[in-house]
């Protein structure tokens, strides 16, 4: 099953949107990021295992393929937690994968399931706004910030659970 989610990410002072495709496949478990991640976005799925087994959610026991489109530029950070855990969840058919690309998810995950804050919210809000996305979900540290985009709906959330 696969799974699309919006994020996003930036480079300098410029934001650009990123597909975060997640596949789930017969074979063997495991779990390959794809997309020219850094080491913290291929930590991201030990942060995202915990975060989703802590919070109620089971962990697909399958092979795992998250790719981070475009390819050709280096991802980094954090804030892919989020939009890889929501892929997770769609590509095992726990929440309804439609709605998914309306929005723009970002923010660090915590074993626990809590949303950490993330840099660069401002101009990925922004690149979300002239995109012509419904809304951007961030944690709630992020939302007075994001909030400065006119025209953007801007949804906060404390834990993983209040997204879903």
């Amino acid at each position: 099953m696969l799974a699309k989610v919006i994020s996003g990410a930036v480079l300098g002072v410029d934001a650009y949107l990123v597909e975060v495709e997640v596949d789930l496949s017969a074979g063997l478990p495991g779990f390959t990021t794809v997309g020219l991640p850094d080491n913290a976005v291929k930590e991201s799925k030990d942060r995202v295992r915990a975060a989703l087994k802590n919070s109620g959610y089971p962990y697909p026991a399958k092979r795992i393929t998250v790719n981070l489109a475009p390819a050709d530029v280096r991802k980094e950070g954090s804030a892919f937690d989020l939009p890889v855990a929501m892929g997770l969840l769609a590509a095992s058919g726990m929440v309804p994968a439609d709605d998914l690309g309306k929005y723009l998810f970002l923010g660090e995950l915590s074993l626990d399931g809590r949303l950490k804050p993330v840099r660069g919210v401002l101009p990925i809000a922004l690149a979300a706004r002239d995109n012509d996305l419904a809304g951007l979900i961030v944690p709630r540290e992020n939302g007075r910030e994001a909030s400065l985009v006119e025209g953007l709906t801007v949804l906060v959330a404390e834990q993983l659970p209040e997204v879903v």
